[in-house]
């Protein structure tokens, strides 16, 4: 291909110490909540719904690999990902930068609140802090800090990116992929709960897999973006046609070595000189990165080494020695987490989609659903391969 390289169900007893813990914020969300009004289960309901069909319309894959999440976990994957759509939509949404930056502003606060127990009345405030109320009771003395803190590096480099500026190079496109989504999975292994380094590291590669090949899907809808307020991220590009010009994200490093001038894609899409190499060598390493974190999974399974070190342990969150053992081998501790790592099979059908035709970004049938993913994924769960 490339170079070689359901809702959580909970005891009577449960649900009551929950309900007498939940809690939102009813004060405007730049105001202290002194007060905060007690959460119904109809208002975890209403916010576990709103969440879901949030992500079955604007991230499907997340909405089909749901079932491989632990029961004990959906909620606070819901929440997770619907975070994730919320900040990603963003820009579509806003007028301009500085709307989009109170916008930012306003997901810090409700998280800082639903840290403290006083979420706002909004859907994800709500879900997520059910969520960490619920793993605090099965995990007493389980810490959600590190989570508070991956939230704000999702938001942060959400934000800095929010204008769809391009990666200055391969290298930048990378860490950004990082800081979101392997960042996400992280936030899911946390409320598995699972502290691994292991799992950590698997969970790195594919999620920066995921997040260049998210990059490469999104590049039709930011050059050539529809009209304001009719986005939607499964429709069909249909050239620049009466839409607005937009940007190109692609990282300049490799733009440059492939002669890509964005000109050339403004005015010839596809059929832009060089731009298929640019697509070839940017999915290149999102392959390569599925390729690592399979040959890791591999080697631990046969009882090996992972093979390499995790260049990001003693970093913000990764800080392992600190955290109390499980008392699990490490192949145990990727079983627990397998199902968290399913977003690498989604990836590998839309890289494989995005070879098989010929690495034409702007191809309608790439932002299609793909039909065949709960079969694959299913056949990968049972093999627990990726």
């Amino acid at each position: 291909m490339y170079s070689a390289r359901a809702s959580v169900r909970f005891p009577l007893q449960l649900k009551r110490s929950l309900q007498s813990r939940c809690a939102f914020a009813t004060t405007s969300y730049s105001t202290p909540a002194p007060h905060p009004s007690r959460i119904t289960d109809a208002d975890v309901q209403g916010a576990r719904l709103y969440c879901s069909n949030l992500v079955q319309n604007f991230d499907s894959p997340s909405f089909t690999l749901q079932g491989f999440i632990p029961n004990s976990a959906r909620d606070a994957y819901l929440a997770i990902r619907t975070l994730n759509i919320e900040l990603a939509r963003i820009p579509d949404l806003v007028s301009n930068p500085t709307v989009g930056a109170l916008r930012m502003q306003f997901w810090r606060d409700s998280l800082t609140r639903t840290f403290a127990d006083t979420p706002p009345k909004e859907p994800v405030a709500i879900l997520l802090h059910h969520a960490l109320a619920s793993l605090k009771i099965q995990n007493p003395g389980f810490s959600t800090n590190i989570m508070k803190g991956w939230f704000m590096k999702i938001i942060n480099t959400r934000e800095q990116y929010m204008d769809n500026r391009p990666y200055t190079t391969m290298d930048a496109l990378e860490k950004y992929a990082e800081n979101t989504y392997s960042t996400l999975l992280y936030l899911t292994l946390a409320a598995v709960p699972l502290n691994s380094m292991t799992t950590d590291h698997v969970a790195s590669h594919i999620g920066k897999a995921t997040g260049i090949a998210a990059v490469l899907r999104g590049l039709p809808l930011l050059a050539f973006p529809p009209p304001p307020n009719h986005h939607n991220n499964n429709a069909a590009f249909v050239g620049n046609a009466g839409g607005r010009q937009g940007s190109v994200v692609l990282p300049l490093d490799i733009m440059v070595e492939t002669g890509v001038r964005e000109e050339d894609i403004f005015r010839h899409g596809s059929e832009a000189p060089g731009l298929k190499d640019a697509i070839f060598k940017v999915a290149t390493r999102a392959n390569d990165h599925l390729i690592t974190a399979r040959e890791m999974m591999k080697n631990l399974q046969q009882g090996e080494d992972a093979g390499h070190a995790y260049e990001h342990e003693g970093d913000e969150g990764h800080n392992y020695a600190e955290r109390i053992p499980s008392g699990q081998s490490q192949l145990d501790e990727l079983e627990r987490g397998f199902g968290v790592l399913m977003p690498a099979v989604s990836t590998r059908l839309w890289l494989e989609s995005l070879e098989k035709y010929d690495f034409d970004v702007f191809k309608p049938e790439l932002r299609s659903r793909e039909w065949k993913l709960p079969f694959k994924a299913y056949w990968a769960y049972s093999r627990r391969t990726i």
